[in-house]
C-alpha cells in the first residue's frame, strides 16, 4: 500500500439541501480505491446508498493510499474545521500493522482521532482490520484488539473486521492480494453499513 501523491476528494450530493450532513471518511488505500475506478469504491457506493434510501447524508471521502494512523491524525483536525462532519468513519492501522510499527503509537493515534471527532461533536464508526499470520500470532492478536479496546472505551461504533465473510476468497483480490477488487466493493459497503445504520437518522 504505497503513499501516492495525491488526496482525492468525492463529494456525493444528496437529495436535500446542501446543508445536509457529512460523513467524513478518513482512511487508506482501501478506502481510497485502489487499483479500481473511483466510481467503484465504497464510499461512493455508500453515497449512491444513502441516496436510494433518502437519508439526508454527503459523503466526503479524504482517504489516501498508504496512509497511517500518523497521517491520518495530522489530517484530521483541519478536515474537521472545515467539514464539521456529523459521523466519522476511521479506516486506518492497517499500514501500520503492515509495517510493523509499533502498536502503542497505533492506538494513541487512533485514540487522538475519536477524541478529536467526538469533541467535535460526530459520531465515529471505527473499521477494523486483522493482519496476515506471518507477522506473528502475539502481534497479530494485540493489534485487533487495539481496535476493539478502543470501541469500548470511547463506545464508538465498531465494525471488528472489515473484510469479515470474503477475507479467505483469493478472487475477491486484485492480484497483491491486499486490495479487494471492484466486485467485491459492495461487500465492503455491506459490512460497513451494518455498523453505520444505527448512527444515521431515518429518512
Amino acid at each position: 500500500m504505497l503513499r501516492t501523491l495525491f488526496a482525492f476528494i468525492v463529494f456525493i450530493a444528496s437529495t436535500t439541501s446542501q446543508a445536509a450532513p457529512v460523513i467524513l471518511v478518513l482512511g487508506d488505500s482501501l478506502s481510497a480505491g485502489y487499483g479500481i475506478a473511483q466510481d467503484q469504491s465504497w464510499p461512493v457506493l455508500l453515497g449512491q446508498r444513502l441516496q436510494a434510501g433518502k437519508y439526508p447524508y454527503t459523503v466526503t471521502n479524504i482517504s489516501i493510499s498508504g496512509e497511517t494512523t500518523q497521517g491520518g491524525l495530522s489530517r484530521l483536525g483541519p478536515a474537521l474545521k472545515q467539514q464539521r462532519p456529523a459521523i466519522v468513519i476511521i479506516a486506518l492501522g492497517a499500514n501500520d500493522g503492515l509495517r510493523g510499527l509499533p502498536l502503542e503509537q497505533m492506538r494513541n493515534n487512533l485514540d487522538a482521532m475519536i477524541k478529536l471527532s467526538q469533541s467535535s461533536r460526530a459520531q465515529v464508526l471505527l473499521l477494523g482490520m486483522r493482519l496476515p499470520p506471518n507477522y506473528g500470532l502475539d502481534y497479530t492478536q494485540k493489534f485487533q484488539q487495539v481496535y476493539a479496546d478502543l470501541a469500548r472505551q470511547h463506545k464508538t461504533a465498531l465494525l471488528p473486521f472489515l473484510f469479515a465473510g470474503f477475507a479467505e476468497r483469493p478472487e475477491a483480490f486484485q492480484n497483491d492480494g491486499l486490495h479487494p477488487t471492484a466486485a467485491s466493493q459492495p461487500l465492503l459497503l455491506d459490512n460497513i453499513w451494518r455498523a453505520l445504520k444505527p448512527l444515521l437518522k431515518k429518512p
